[in-house]
Parts: structure tokens; C-alpha cells; sequence
């Protein structure tokens, strides 16, 4: 088991709310490959990682919507004409993250 999977169990033997993201896709620069993890609390602590810089603070943003909804969600990043100045890959990418509350 990863260290950030043996975090997330410890997490939700503490009774906290847990969001597990996972990199499920990848095209071109990819900071973090296939099956990287982020694990996210319901208070905002953090584990682990997808991507790095805004990205990463995205995908731990829409984890709060998935930690209240139970609703998992797939997420796209990378970098485009027109969102080359908002959250997207530096490194001109593509990434897939799949967000998913456990428990």
C-alpha cells in the first residue's frame, strides 16, 4: 500500500472525510503519471499529489463538492488557446483526474 493510501485509512480510522483523487489518464508532459494519488480531508489537509500548483489546489477545491455530494467527478486539465491563463499544465499536457469520496 502507498504511503498515501496507508494516510487515507489512517484518516478514515479517525473518523475524518476523505476524497481520493487519482491520475486515470495522461497525454504528452505529465508532471505525475497514471495512478498517482492526492487524498484530501474534509478541513482542507492534503496528501500526495496529481500535478502541483494550480492544478493540484483545483482538484483540492472540487473535492469539497465531492466530499458533501458523494458524487464522484472526472476531471480535465491541460492547456488550450483559451485556458492557457487559467488552470491548466505548464508543461502542455493533458491530465485526467478522477475525484471520489471513500468510506
Amino acid at each position: 500500500m502507498s504511503v498515501t493510501l496507508h494516510t487515507a485509512q489512517t484518516w478514515l480510522d479517525e473518523g475524518r472525510d476523505v476524497a481520493l483523487a487519482t491520475v486515470v489518464e495522461t497525454w504528452g508532459s505529465a508532471p505525475v503519471p497514471v495512478g498517482g494519488h492526492l487524498i484530501i480531508d474534509g478541513t482542507g489537509d492534503f496528501a500526495g499529489s496529481v500535478s502541483g500548483g494550480c492544478v493540484e489546489a483545483e482538484v483540492i477545491a472540487r473535492s469539497e463538492d465531492v466530499l458533501a455530494s458523494g458524487k464522484p467527478e472526472l476531471l480535465e486539465f491541460g492547456v488550450a488557446n483559451e485556458t492557457a491563463w487559467g488552470v491548466g499544465l505548464a508543461c502542455g499536457g493533458r491530465i485526467r483526474v478522477f475525484v471520489e469520496k471513500l468510506g
